[in-house]
């Protein structure tokens, strides 16, 4: 895989390392001609200002004369008079011949020589030094040059590390923002002037494909919320027109044909029903909290499916653990319309897989700061291996009765995602049935600023 970064930091890295070569080479070579001229001039000095009375006496040997720091060089030193006779030769050197005036270079034992001779009005002075010394005294100048380089380059490495990754964190930016998006967030992305020129048509383009996205995702939300609500009208329609038939005789039939075609009906209502039930919760994936009273939704829902508990004779109820006071309502942060929604699917989905006789119960509990709720049935639950399964959308279990479309809790699971709301399945212990609970809806009352504003 192709690494922006990587591409630029080897590229960078890899021309200031050569072009930091290629600099300490020429400094390199720069400073050892620089340091051998200085040399040749170090020579030149020392044959001009030799004092005129350095000569042999008596073929004595005289002190040597004081360089300083010339003498760690090895400077030879050798005079002779105006008839060419020598008359001063340093201790402990090799001989030379009488070179020509100037600069010279000469081989002697096997060694190399650089030599000075200047004529003055009364001798002739010849100063000879090795050529090893000049080189390892010019190398060891035109390291000490490069150093700087050595301690520049980890600093300019470490400086296009910074620089990079700098220059690329809008990139990272915009990557985080979009990892960090919900499956239902298609708002186009901010420019503002943090954006970088170069990475602006990108986030053009993605906001143009984000539009694109948004307005293919709201027709199909609004073509499944018509259908469902085109299909409602005359499906009631059918089903009041078929029992009126029924009651005046006019539709001739066994009565078990046409109880059949009845409960297909009444299928088919209930999943228009959800379609566009689970069409309004994907039209609106953002929620508005408010305060709302989950008792009093839960006793409307309890209420409202009273008459069908009623007529396959299982006893719905409302139960509230932990409540505060006796008319505890409850109150919590939500959306009344979802809840509402949600705690109705949970009941009508409990109702109708109870058998006759049976219950079913909506508990509200508190935890310190926390509401939940749970339904709990005395129906024939769910298998073990269904239970993560029973969400999605139109699955219905092997072994699901009644007139159930598979739509109900996934949009429970729908409306409970939008709330942040951990729901969890469990068959009930010790006896047959299914328990729903729902956990993480804060009460209002906990919050202290809400508390101040009510």
């Amino acid at each position: 895989m192709t690494s922006i970064r990587r591409w630029l930091l080897g590229w960078l890295i890899f021309g200031m390392a050569a072009a930091s070569m290629i600099a300490a080479y020429g400094i390199f070579h720069t400073a050892r001609r620089e340091a051998s001229e200085l040399f040749d001039y170090e020579l030149r000095t020392v044959a001009l200002s030799l004092p005129p009375n350095l000569r042999a006496a008596s073929g004595a040997a005289q002190p040597e004369p004081d360089f300083g720091d010339l003498a760690d060089d090895r400077i030879v030193i050798q005079i002779w008079d105006r008839g060419g006779a020598p008359i001063y030769q340093s201790a402990r050197a090799p001989v030379f011949a009488r070179l020509p005036p100037g600069f010279n270079t000469v081989e002697l034992a096997e060694a190399h020589w650089r030599t000075f001779g200047v004529a003055h009005d009364e001798r002739y002075v010849q100063v000879a030094q090795p050529v090893s010394v000049r080189e390892d005294l010019a190398l060891h100048l035109a390291l000490h040059t490069l150093w700087p380089f050595a301690a520049l380059l980890p600093v300019t490495i470490v400086l296009a590390l910074l620089v990079v990754a700098r220059g690329l964190a809008p990139i990272g930016g915009l990557s985080r923002a979009l990892v960090t998006r919900s499956i239902d967030s298609l708002e186009p992305l901010r420019l503002d002037g943090s954006v970088p020129v170069e990475i602006r048509p990108l986030v053009e383009a993605l906001n143009d494909l984000l539009q694109r996205l948004n307005s293919a995702s709201q027709a199909q939300r609004t073509f499944i919320a018509d259908a469902a609500h085109e299909l409602r009208s005359p499906l009631a329609a059918l089903k009041l027109q078929l029992q009126a038939a029924s009651r005046d005789g006019s539709l001739k039939g066994e009565g078990q044909t046409l109880e059949r075609v009845e409960q297909r009906v009444n299928r088919i209502i209930h999943l228009v029903q959800q379609l566009l039930a689970l069409a309004r919760e994907d039209a609106h994936p953002a929620t508005s909290m408010a305060p709302v009273s989950l008792r009093r939704i839960g006793e409307q829902a309890v209420s409202d499916f009273s008459l069908l508990a009623e007529m396959r004779e299982i006893d719905l109820g409302l139960e509230c653990e932990r409540a505060r006071a006796p008319s505890d309502p409850y109150t919590v942060l939500a959306e009344s319309h979802g809840m509402s929604v949600l705690l109705g699917n949970l009941i009508d989905n409990a109702i109708r897989h109870t058998p006759a006789g049976g219950r079913v119960d909506l508990v509200l509990t508190r935890d310190g700061d926390q509401v939940g709720f749970e339904v709990v049935d005395s129906g024939s639950g769910i298998a073990p291996a269904e239970l993560d399964r029973v969400f999605d959308r139109f699955y219905r279990g092997e072994g699901a009765k009644g007139e159930g479309s598979g739509l109900g809790l996934a949009i429970v699971a729908r409306i409970a995602g939008r709330h942040q709301l951990r729901l969890s399945l469990r068959n009930n212990a010790g006896r047959t049935g299914l328990s729903v609970a729902a956990s993480g809806l804060r009460a209002y009352d906990a919050d202290p600023a809400a508390s101040a504003a009510s």
